[in-house]
């Protein structure tokens, strides 16, 4: 079955924001590449932009990743407060919710605390710090 990583765009912090999360997931970036890996005559990269992350990943669980980069000034700008789509999380357990729902949603506005609500699922939602939405959850009758 084919897998579904989520891929964010960030307005120049990227690199800040999966800091963040890698803080709060755990593991190691499987790949950073910087707007200057792929700078080239074809391509010219502006040097303000050279640091910036063309590509990054976190790899979260056995097989998914979490995905990002920043957007280069000259494609403007990405609304940070605009109603994207939410990145859903399955926990394996209620602590786990708990402590990502936490980690994640600290410095940012939490939607919905973490309860337990229809079904006997344990569920939160919130916007992080970086205007990414969120939904975590705990099913105890999957686990």
């Amino acid at each position: 079955m084919a897998l579904i990583n989520p891929h964010i765009n960030f307005n120049g912090n990227a690199e800040e924001a999966f800091t963040f999360y890698k803080s709060v997931f755990g593991g190691e970036f499987a790949k950073i590449i910087r707007f200057k890996d792929i700078a080239s005559d074809e391509y010219p990269i502006p040097e303000k932009e050279h640091d910036k992350i063309m590509h990054i990943a976190l790899p979260i669980g056995k097989s998914n990743a979490l995905m990002g980069n920043d957007v280069p000034e000259f494609m403007g700008k990405v609304n940070e407060n605009e109603n994207r789509s939410k990145i859903a999380i399955s926990a394996e357990s209620k602590e786990e919710a708990d402590k990502l729902f936490n980690g994640l949603s600290a410095g940012g506005t939490v939607e919905v605390p973490m309860a337990e609500g229809f079904g006997g699922i344990h569920f939160g939602m919130f916007r992080d710090k970086y205007g990414i939405e969120w939904m975590v959850d705990f099913d105890p009758a999957k686990a």
